[in-house]
């Protein structure tokens, strides 16, 4: 394997990338012979793992929170990752656009509308009636719940953790590096490896998720604007043209590709959403995000150790159900997630302190979040309608994104704009949004699987990204 990869040009370990490459083809392979019996497995998998450990997913991100603050705030704070005189590559606003976009842009494009309007006609609560006050709270609530701080430690814990380690003790950018205080040398050999393995397969299995829902909204889109069929081939074609966007980025580099993509794609998402401030129904979403911090902040700590154990204890699965389709659901898909983000925030996050890193992983984007979440989820249920009243208003109307929903996630958003000016434009600019935000994720994610496999900060030659993009490409479009 080592003559192979000399002649294909690759700056990497061949037993990393070959063996992750022949795992997941082989992964493809059964899937596609026998996706009956290996979706049924899954299931199973899924069912036992919410039954019996979605309490620890819940607790676990909770302590994570927690220590990752301690840390920040402790006398450890002060430790600048990469030595005492190393300076920050990247402005605080690039570092920022980069976190962001790399991350879960795709997932706000997607659950912006989605999620609030999903816990707004049926609430995670019992007790609760569906469209009122009360429920209005708790969607945002709980969707900001799932995609602030606690989606933010998952990725800022193990980033940090690469970060310390790989630039403190001058150890390989890979994922086994973490180990190091448990497996010394070792991180070098076959075990070492298998954990790079790992690593490499869950970033593509991750952001596959992730870049599928992305491919669903665009698809969505072009639907609703041209009337192109929502079909297989239709998503082959978009993942095909959008992964042809990301070599050329990837190739131009971090500097001149990712970082610039990056910077023009939180440009148009704040426009986007600036543009529905001012257009909606502004003083009501002023107000709206000033109370959204309140109902964030007053409603973190019962939901970050709320199991709703009274209905799973009295035999009405409902709530459970819904934690392991939605709570459960995140944390362990952003766990996949963990070693590509976390690895990719080591990689642009050199030369700040641990405070500065753990602060502004979890905060800055969280705060986005939070404000995206309350622009487009209080525009959304007021559209709907809050509260009995207010549905009386609207007569046919009330309902109508609820319904849109109920009908098609990936359509929820193209139909909230249906209620704004120049609804057409701003559904085309939508798309092209999430188009952007699919490129860039999938460039974090070419770089991560480069870095993974050259054990190398720096970015290889193209054909070695161009690896990572192919690999990755493949998996998605399963």
């Amino acid at each position: 394997m080592e003559a192979l990869a000399k002649k294909l040009g690759l700056r990497t370990n061949p037993t990393i990338f070959f063996t992750s490459a022949g795992i997941m083809i082989l992964f493809l392979v059964v899937l596609l012979i026998a996706p009956g019996p290996i979706g049924e497995a899954f299931g199973a998998g899924r069912e036992w793992i919410v039954t019996n450990l979605g309490w620890f997913f819940i607790f676990g991100v909770t302590s994570w929170v927690a220590f990752l603050l301690w840390v920040a705030l402790s006398r450890f704070g002060a430790i600048r990752l990469g030595g005492n005189d190393a300076k920050p590559a990247y402005s605080n606003i690039s570092w920022f656009t980069m976190l962001f976009a790399g991350g879960i842009g795709t997932v706000l494009m997607f659950w912006g509308v989605a999620e609030p309007i999903s816990h707004f006609s049926s609430p995670p609560r019992p007790n609760v009636e569906p469209y009122s006050v009360e429920a209005a709270d708790d969607a945002m609530s709980f969707a900001i719940y799932h995609l602030g701080l606690h989606t933010w430690a998952i990725f800022t814990m193990p980033g940090l953790a690469f970060a310390y380690f790989i630039y403190r003790y001058d150890l390989p950018m890979r994922f086994s590096s973490v180990f190091y205080p448990l497996i010394g040398d070792r991180i070098y050999g076959p075990l070492g490896k298998t954990l790079d393995v790992f690593a490499i397969l869950g970033t593509l299995f991750g952001v596959a998720v992730s870049i599928g829902l992305g491919t669903q909204q665009i698809n969505a889109g072009l639907t609703e604007l041209f009337g192109i069929p929502d079909a297989v081939i239709t998503k082959v074609l978009i993942i095909a043209i959008l992964t042809a966007v990301a070599v050329g980025s990837i190739v131009a580099g971090l500097d001149s590709g990712v970082k610039r993509l990056s910077n023009i794609n939180i440009g148009m998402a704040v426009g986007l959403m600036v543009f529905v401030l001012f257009t909606g129904s502004t003083v009501f979403l002023l107000r709206a995000v000033v109370e959204t911090f309140g109902l964030y902040i007053s409603n973190l700590l019962p939901m970050a150790f709320w199991n709703d154990t009274l209905a799973s204890y009295t035999g009405d699965d409902g709530g459970w159900g819904w934690q392991g389709s939605w709570t459960v659901f995140y944390w362990a898909w952003t766990v996949t997630w963990s070693p590509f983000i976390g690895i990719f925030v080591a990689r642009i996050s050199r030369g700040r302190t641990i405070r500065e890193f753990v602060l502004g992983v979890l905060f800055a984007p969280s705060i986005f979040t939070l404000i995206w979440f309350a622009i487009f989820g209080w525009s959304a249920m007021q559209i709907d309608g809050i509260g009995t009243e207010a549905r009386e208003a609207l007569g046919e109307q009330a309902g109508v994104l609820s319904q849109a929903v109920g009908e098609s996630v990936p359509l929820a958003m193209f139909a909230f704009f249906e209620n704004f000016p120049g609804a057409t434009l701003i559904q085309g600019l939508a798309v092209v949004i999430v188009a952007i935000f699919f490129a860039t994720s999938s460039d974090s994610a070419s770089l991560v699987v480069d870095m993974l496999c050259t054990g190398s900060p720096d970015q290889a030659p193209g054909i070695n990204a161009f690896s990572g993009v192919c690999l990755k490409a493949c998996w998605q479009r399963c």
